[in-house]
């Protein structure tokens, strides 16, 4: 940052230059005043700073560029106002000066104040935006004007740069009046409706001036995402840090399977499915309370960026929904959280389940097999690792084989085999791609984001980590009927948890209604009874018809590699690429580079059934 002792001409000079040689300018200005500017960003957000207007200095604040008019030296901040649009319109062929401000206690319009019958088309387009803020927001009866004046500047104040200097620095001069509705009577900001609307009307402010830019200049803007700021502010990468740091502190999924599971699954059989022996979990390593008071000592609400508010708020409450979890295992109140992590069975997905299960048939496997067991398969990972390293060298992860996990998994980029694992290798090349070509590979891509997050899993990722994950074995010819009928039965076997059927019940409905083996009903039940009731497996499914309708929608489908993240986040995903805040995965699976995998993808966004993706060979 460039702090100036005094605001003379020299100090504007010296911000001139700074601003030719950096791409990031940030300058605190005597009397309370700031600049910050970046320069690919073709348009400044000017606001002058009042006594009792709270939040018109944080929504200028959430802009890539913004002029704060300190309470002194007005002249000067002219002078700087002009220089700064001469030397960024020479580079954008145009410049926006946006001066915000508030309107009367009780107004319910914004009102825009520019030139109508050249910005026509633009101005429109921000009136449109505004007002379907009403469509957010029922009851607030919103109103947006145009006013086609020479006078773009609030009653009773001078004005920023009079029109015929502004053509001078090429620059356009358009003032918002904001209907503080965000505030009460006081002056006290509703907290929670003033982040809704501050969140909605910056995109709304970044579409006419991408509309403004796509009409008036020649300068290229990939969309009005690329509008937001490109330097995020060291507090949003500490809260990165310690929200990635309070996940890590934890392996979840880790301690919530039981520890016993060899011994809990031996006595069942050998009880011929009778008894059923308690469930044992490993000791927490963290204090699930002091965790919390670190989640919760996290500034979130000072963040002013729309779109990293949005993330963290959203896994701060994910993470705190997990502490109180493993403080509940074995638990009916882990079950009930469980319910509100994994958002319940819809009627929909097990409906989809009990077809899936209807129309495909469980195979039996009678004779001989070409099975691998536990270092076959890491050998068959060690040489998908060895891959990922030719394409990035910074590809660090490992595998383990553990007597005491029952499950495949990767946890922090780590795979875990269990060491009495065996497989159909045709089976285990499909588990590779599941495992270690999804999993493994988008903990790596996140890795090598700036943001944390990415690498760790933003909120509600896995769904579609998971239905990635099957889609990858369906393009290496690897979704056999079993798998599928076991991603159904887990559905099935969810909807009758939530039914109030225990153990013993699910197993033997798996078993009994749905033909599946002991061996397979068994793995599904146990799975989804640990904890004291665990949803976690419904996503499998779930993922996968969310997969499916949104490539039936045309959605990319690398894109969603880059890192640990969900369907729902794609567009803001979007939005932090094209804010050059993210960048692509620095891996690709090698399924990508198999037989056809093209056709098949066009398969699923023609329709292709979800029985149908398997293969019977």
């Amino acid at each position: 940052m460039l702090d100036i002792s005094t605001f003379t001409d020299k100090s504007i000079k010296q911000i001139l230059t700074s601003l030719k040689d950096k791409h990031e300018v940030t300058v605190s200005i005597p009397g309370g005043g700031m600049l910050h500017i970046e320069k690919d960003i073709p348009y400044l957000v000017v606001y002058r700073k009042k006594e009792n207007d709270p939040g018109l200095l944080r929504i200028a604040k959430s802009e890539a560029s913004y002029l704060i008019i300190g309470n002194k030296d007005f002249d000067l901040y002219k002078d700087l106002l002009f220089e700064v649009s001469n030397i960024l319109s020479a580079h954008f062929n145009t410049y926006m000066i946006l001066e915000i401000y508030s309107g009367e206690p009780q107004s319910n319009a914004f009102v825009i104040k520019g030139p109508e019958d050249k910005l026509s088309s633009s101005l429109a387009v921000f009136k449109k935006e505004l007002e379907s803020l009403n469509n957010v927001y029922s009851g607030l009866y919103l109103q947006a004007q145009i006013k086609n004046t020479h006078k773009r500047h609030p009653e009773g104040e001078l004005p920023l740069m009079e029109v015929e200097r502004a053509k001078l620095s090429g620059s356009v001069i358009v003032s918002l009046e904001i209907p503080p509705v965000f505030r009460d009577e006081t002056g006290a900001l509703y907290p929670v409706f003033f982040r809704g609307f501050r969140d909605y009307l910056i995109p709304a402010i970044h579409k006419f001036v991408y509309d403004f830019i796509r009409v008036q200049s020649s300068f290229e803007i990939p969309s009005y995402n690329a509008l937001g700021t490109k330097y995020l502010k060291e507090k949003v990468f500490e809260i990165d840090k310690k929200l990635a740091e309070i996940e890590s502190s934890y392996q979840f999924l880790w301690l919530v399977s039981p520890a016993n599971i060899k011994e809990i699954k031996q006595t069942f059989f050998e009880s011929n499915y009778e008894k059923l022996l308690d469930y044992h979990y490993r000791l927490l390593p963290i204090d699930p309370d002091v965790l919390k008071r670190e989640l919760f000592n996290l500034k979130i609400e000072e963040v002013d960026d729309p779109a990293m508010s949005y993330l963290f708020r959203e896994k701060r409450e994910e993470l705190d929904q997990q502490i109180t979890m493993l403080n509940e295992r074995g638990t009916k109140n882990f079950f009930y959280n469980s319910i509100r992590l994994y958002k319940g069975v819809e009627r929909n997905l097990c409906e989809e389940a009990q077809a899936l299960l209807t129309k495909v048939d469980e195979v039996q496997n009678n004779g001989p097999q070409d099975l691998i067991d536990s270092k076959g398969f890491s050998a068959l990972a060690r040489k998908e690792f060895d891959y990922f390293r030719e394409q990035d060298e910074n590809f660090k992860s490992r595998v383990h084989i553990r007597n005491d996990v029952n499950i495949m998994m990767v946890s922090q980029g780590e795979l875990f085999i269990p060491e009495d694992y065996k497989m159909n290798r045709k089976e285990s090349l499909a588990l590779i791609q599941h495992e270690v070509g999804t999993h493994v590979l988008t903990y790596h891509n996140g890795s090598r984001q700036p943001l944390q997050q990415m690498k760790s899993g933003l909120a509600d990722y896995d769904p579609l980590q998971e239905g990635l994950a099957v889609m990858a074995e369906y393009l290496v010819d690897g979704l056999t009927p079993n798998r599928l009928r076991t991603l159904a039965g887990r559905v099935v076997a969810g909807d009758a948890l939530m039914e109030g059927a225990d153990f013993k019940e699910i197993f033997h409905l798996l078993v009994k209604d749905y033909g599946f083996s002991a061996f397979r009903s068994f793995n599904i039940t146990s799975r989804m009874l640990q904890g004291g009731g665990f949803l976690k497996d419904i996503i499998y499914l779930k993922g996968l018809v969310d997969l499916r309708k949104y490539l039936m929608e045309g959605g990319d489908y690398e894109s969603l590699l880059s890192g640990k993240f969900g369907i729902k986040h794609t567009k803001i995903i979007k939005e932090l690429t094209d804010r050059r805040i993210l960048k692509p995965g620095a891996l690709r699976p090698s399924y990508l580079l198999t037989e056809n995998v093209t056709e098949k993808i066009n398969l699923i966004r023609e329709g292709l059934p979800l029985s149908q993706m398997i293969t019977t060979t």
